[in-house]
């Protein structure tokens, strides 16, 4: 492994040429739903990360108890997305000043987090954490754990592709739904055609 790499992006199934970046802003259903909208990033998976329980269910994971965050697996390719492009977009599309919560969402599980596949990814990561503190850009300090990738488990089936599946349940219309009107005001040039 050299000093670029934590681990190599084989073993995080990532295709040669790609990137992989795991992103927690809450509940997973919204990130997903932002993150497959957007040009140059191949794959999303929701899941958990950074827990201690291997092969962590819904069930487990909403205990609050097993260090997991609900987060996306986003494999993007470096050539058509930037990394500091999908780091804007995270902090754009989600409340990284709140611990463990997002809106009504309330537990560890919702935590604000960035498991980071690659020295440099870490170290770009929290220097943008810093330039958005310093400009004072949120009236509240950014909350979001910057920490190197440690695990992953993909989620059960039925939470992947949540909101094109369920967009009208009243959760999607009411949590998901804004967000993804955000993603499309703020980054209408950055969205899959």
């Amino acid at each position: 492994m050299n000093t670029h790499e934590l681990l190599p992006q084989t073993e995080l199934n990532c295709p040669i040429g790609m990137d992989v970046l795991f992103l927690g802003g809450g509940c997973f259903w919204c990130t997903e739903a932002v993150f497959l909208r957007l040009n140059g990033v191949v794959k999303v998976v929701p899941g958990y990360a950074g827990g201690i329980l291997p092969n962590p269910s819904y069930e487990a994971i909403c205990t609050g108890t097993t260090g997991h965050a609900e987060v996306i697996q986003v494999i993007f390719d470096p050539k058509l997305i930037a990394l500091q492009t999908i780091l804007t977009v995270f902090w754009a599309t989600h409340d990284p000043t709140t611990l463990n919560r997002q809106g009504a969402d309330v537990g560890p599980q919702y935590r604000s987090s960035i498991f980071y596949t690659s020295l440099a990814q870490g170290d770009q990561a929290k220097d943008m954490k810093d330039q958005l503190t310093q400009a004072k850009i949120y009236p509240n300090p950014l909350v979001t754990e910057i920490t190197p990738f440690s695990n992953f488990y993909p989620a059960e089936q039925y939470h992947h592709d949540y909101y094109a599946l369920h967009g009208q349940q009243p959760y999607c219309q009411f949590v998901v739904r804004p967000k993804v009107e955000k993603l499309q005001q703020l980054f209408a040039e950055l969205l899959k055609k």
